[in-house]
């Protein structure tokens, strides 16, 4: 009997664990303002923020934003906690690029970086990124 009752206990906190681990990050769904910076190395201006708004889901954690001729597609994703990680490449007129990405939510807002490169180049440019919700998604 002990054997079983441990077994059962071994078993229970198993689909617990996996159960609070699925959960996902502080994050509330809905629509997002999503604000960049871009930084890169050796420009003497750097650009303005821009800011744009997304829909952002359990689903979809990534933040994206679509610039004209290029298309990005998220490779990878990983979440640990608060914080989400992935992996992109985008193909565009101007030569492709490859990158990572990672925020940490904190509820209704988040923070983080995309690095990128372009692919056969040594030059690199930081993304800094913020987020706030601001609604529900239309």
């Amino acid at each position: 009997m002990p054997r079983k009752l441990f077994a059962i206990s071994v078993i229970l906190l198993t689909v617990i664990s996996i159960s609070f681990a699925g959960s996902g990050p502080n994050m509330q769904e809905g629509m997002w303002e999503i604000t960049s910076k871009m930084e890169i190395p050796g420009m003497p201006m750097q650009m303005p923020p821009t800011t744009h708004t997304q829909c952002l889901t359990k689903k979809d954690l990534a933040p994206q934003s679509s610039q004209p001729g290029q298309e990005c597609k998220i490779t990878q994703t990983k979440v640990v906690g608060n914080t989400v990680t992935w992996t992109v490449l985008c193909k565009g007129q101007g030569g492709d690029m490859k990158g990572s990405g990672k925020i940490t939510y904190s509820g209704n807002s988040f923070k983080g970086v995309i690095k990128m490169s372009m692919v056969g180049d040594n030059m690199e440019m930081t993304c800094h990124i913020s987020g706030q919700r601001i609604g529900d998604c239309k």
